[in-house]
């Protein structure tokens, strides 16, 4: 059987680099144990969420797992008398979860494989050193003229990428490197193609890309062999570090943090920018820039790793770059990439947040301008400079290459055009996978705000505005009705009085009785109508009915007898006799 012919393997593909948060939700005790239920999320999504069930144990175990780091982590400690008691299991379990806080946003940490597995058993099951050893010896049936040294565990960061110590069997003294990798998912590229381009990578000849000796690809993974190299990466240089330890002691804690020399920095950096420049030019995508993929050959920086943009693996420092939609395209990935890999030539260890505030001093001004236009919070609003743009700055501008070897890489026109669709198609997801990032950035901004407590203070001292103003105006609204009742009996009793047909009732008290109104002037003959004018007729103010009948009201309730003028009344009913 054939390396080619594709061996059973269940395969899900799954972006490894998205980050998977935890979050304690509660604790049940049960016989002498305490089972700790935590609901783990992958993304920013909510709903590619589920749950897990730990006991202390199982944290014990991961964490022995992860001491090759050589990192303090805060596990909380063993306690053996008292340890059910429900104020003891309420404090372990705020412990529990800073230890998960802290695993789970360590960069290197929390992509390595214990901890997947422990967060999300059902997706990292699979044993991939027994996958990648069956696609290795089938490897060897075809080309019987390779032998296996030894597996290198663990060095390198992908779950889904192992490496084997390699031997020509007619050459035992030279060493070489086998990597075998599964598929990602930003694989777009056809089988056809993907088999075609992988081949394709031994005849690439360029003096800054590490030489590829034998490729071959699948539909399922792709096996590369490469020289090894005893002096190791650019990253086990800074690290001073042993290539052939695990990733996680190499890089996870280093004992000497110490940058490179300035002379290192501008050539190794003039190098790495002459190669990505020669792959933009090419439209050959790549996307995998960081220190432990540039191999050091002497003075001189050779990139590695050129398949994994056509076998869809997702990049080192996806996670940085995805929260950020001005780094939409794979040129602008390579760029944001390069800034972290000067930063750390400059300063020994990788920068502590991105985007980064302010930097420490550096050996020269020229290298903290780089930095600011690449690392900064306004270069990420602005968008990444182009590879050109730094090559053109004073900290690389005056740098002479020595090295006169003439690259080549010839990709045929129908193959440039199946990488220019794949391409594409990664930015397409990367930029989907920022929108969503920003989304869930604003949503998590409004509620924190809502929920701070100088929001709490506003939303309080607004409801007693408000719980003020609706008292006033349903007092104003009693007000008003009380009035218009007491508007409506004046109107009622002044009637009679306004009524010039009704005739006025007797009094029946002398202290209350009312004057008899007097009779209505005679109406006097109609005017002519005035002649007609241009000028349009204004229209004539309307009296107002309630302010007439209050005054009414008013005078009649005011009214005393006092003030009347006394009369004397001739009475003529009598009859008179002459």
């Amino acid at each position: 059987m054939a390396f080619m012919e594709k061996p059973p393997a269940g395969k899900v593909l799954l972006d490894d680099t998205v980050p998977l948060t935890a979050q304690i939700e509660a604790s049940q005790s049960l016989h002498s144990h305490t089972e700790y239920i935590i609901r783990v999320q992958r993304g920013v999504s909510a709903e590619n969420s589920w749950q897990i069930v730990r006991r202390y144990s199982d944290f014990d175990l991961l964490n022995n797992s992860l001491q090759i780091s050589t990192l303090s982590l805060p596990l909380p400690p063993k306690k053996l008398i008292g340890n059910m008691e429900r104020e003891f299991i309420a404090e372990r379990q705020k412990g529990l979860q800073a230890y998960l806080d802290v695993i789970t946003t360590h960069h290197i940490l929390s992509n390595c494989e214990v901890v997947k597995k422990f967060l999300d058993p059902n997706s990292y099951s699979v044993n991939y050193t027994e996958i990648a050893l069956q696609h290795v010896s089938m490897f060897f049936r075809s080309e019987p003229k390779w032998e296996v040294v030894e597996p290198l565990k663990d060095i390198g960061w992908r779950i889904r990428k192992k490496y084997f110590l390699m031997k020509i069997k007619n050459q035992p003294k030279e060493r070489l490197v086998l990597s075998w990798a599964d598929l990602g998912p930003d694989k777009y590229l056809s089988d056809k193609d993907l088999q075609y381009a992988v081949k394709l990578l031994s005849s690439c000849s360029h003096p800054y890309i590490y030489k590829v000796t034998f490729a071959i690809a699948n539909d399922s993974s792709a096996l590369v062999i490469r020289p090894f190299s005893e002096k190791g990466t650019l990253k086990d240089l800074i690290y001073k570090a042993k290539p052939k330890d695990p990733f996680l002691k190499k890089y996870c804690n280093p004992k000497k943090i110490q940058g490179l020399e300035l002379q290192q920095i501008k050539t190794y950096g003039r190098q790495i920018l002459e190669v990505l420049k020669f792959l933009h030019e090419k439209g050959f995508p790549y996307g995998h820039l960081h220190s432990a993929n540039v191999m050091l050959d002497g003075d001189t920086c050779k990139l590695l790793d050129l398949e994994n943009s056509l076998l869809g693996l997702p990049s080192f420092y996806r996670s940085y770059f995805s929260q950020f939609r001005k780094i939409n395209t794979l040129e602008g990935v390579d760029v944001h990439c390069f800034g972290h890999l000067l930063f750390e030539m400059t300063y020994g260890r990788p920068p502590d947040t991105i985007p980064v505030e302010s930097f420490p001093p550096a050996p020269s001004v020229f290298v903290v301008s780089v930095l600011e236009c690449i690392l900064t919070c306004e270069a990420m609003k602005n968008g990444m400079p182009t590879v050109s743009r730094l090559l053109q700055m004073p900290l690389f501008s005056d740098v002479l290459l020595t090295n006169s070897e003439k690259p080549q890489f010839k990709v045929p026109t129908k193959l440039k055009e199946a990488l220019k669709i794949s391409k594409e198609c990664i930015e397409k997801r990367l930029t989907e996978e920022q929108k969503l990032f920003h989304q869930h950035r604003r949503l998590t901004r409004a509620q924190s705000h809502h929920g701070s407590e100088e929001e709490k203070k506003k939303r309080k001292i607004l409801a007693r505005k408000k719980s003020k103003r609706s008292a006033y105006e349903s007092g104003e609204e009693h007000s008003a009705k009380y009035s218009n009742s007491n508007n409506s009996a004046g109107s009622g009793a002044s009637s009679p009085l306004t009524s010039p047909s009704s005739p006025t009732p007797p009094s029946t008290s002398g202290a209350s009785s009312i004057p008899p109104a007097p009779p209505p002037p005679p109406l006097s003959p109609a005017a002519p109508p005035p002649p007609r004018t241009e000028a349009p007729m204004q229209p004539s103010p309307q009296p107002d009915v309630s302010t007439s009948r209050g005054a009414l009201l008013s005078s009649i309730q005011n009214f005393q007898k006092g003030t009347l003028k006394k009369t004397q009344t001739c009475d003529y009913s009598a009859p008179r006799i002459s």
